[in-house]
């Protein structure tokens, strides 16, 4: 963490992301960038900055009835349903709010949700909820999931995207590529860094990093 650097969301200078440059390996690509948001994710008040900067790019005209949360990011889940609420954002859930829900992954790798959590999902519409969205894969999983659940997808939103779409849906971010420009993704075989011997410092994943 010592070369850990901030980089601030433009005209606010409450909410940030740190980013680590080095050699890092996802299970889908390399990046030359570690992006840290482990506070913006548990912390109150971040979680809470966030998700009222996330409900601002949504009218009133849309409805929500379900919020789906990669990532770790339930805790802004849970914001982000309250600050819609609060700026009329329509609900046709039968109890006028709206779910705030996690999807399990089985030994596969598939995404799965359980037969009690299936009313969540079900003709409902979702907002997916993401701390990164990079290559798309991890998004195009979850659309993937939530058409076979039978759910609508509403809008999805991340932290930081390095992507403007996918599968025809528009990304909302907090935090896009043109605010760290050097940012690259790579896949495996493809990496310069590791064609150029660079060792990998960390295997990097929605729960943090472990250095090797």
């Amino acid at each position: 963490m010592e070369k850990a650097q901030k980089i601030y969301q433009r005209g606010h200078n409450k909410t940030y992301m740190r980013i680590i440059p080095g050699h890092f390996a996802t299970n889908h690509s390399h990046i030359n960038y570690y992006i840290d948001m482990t506070t913006i994710k548990i912390r109150q008040n971040e979680a809470q900055d966030v998700a009222h900067t996330i409900a601002s790019q949504y009218s009133y005209s849309n409805v929500i009835d379900t919020i789906i949360c990669m990532d770790g990011c339930e805790v802004i889940g849970a914001y982000l349903a309250d600050e819609l609420k609060n700026a009329g954002i329509m609900s046709l859930n039968r109890h006028e709010t709206i779910y705030v829900v996690t999807p399990e992954f089985n030994t596969d790798g598939q995404m799965i949700f359980r037969d009690n959590l299936q009313l969540a999902v079900r003709n409902k519409h979702i907002l997916l909820l993401l701390a990164s969205a990079t290559t798309g894969k991890t998004v195009s999983q979850s659309l993937e999931c939530i058409s076979y659940y039978g759910g609508h997808v509403a809008g999805i939103s991340a932290i930081f995207s390095a992507v403007d779409e996918i599968d025809g849906h528009p990304v909302y971010s907090i935090f896009h590529q043109k605010d760290l420009p050097s940012y690259q993704t790579y896949r495996s075989v493809d990496c310069p860094m590791c064609k150029a011997g660079q060792k990998i410092d960390a295997i990097v994943n929605s729960y943090g990093y472990s250095a090797l």
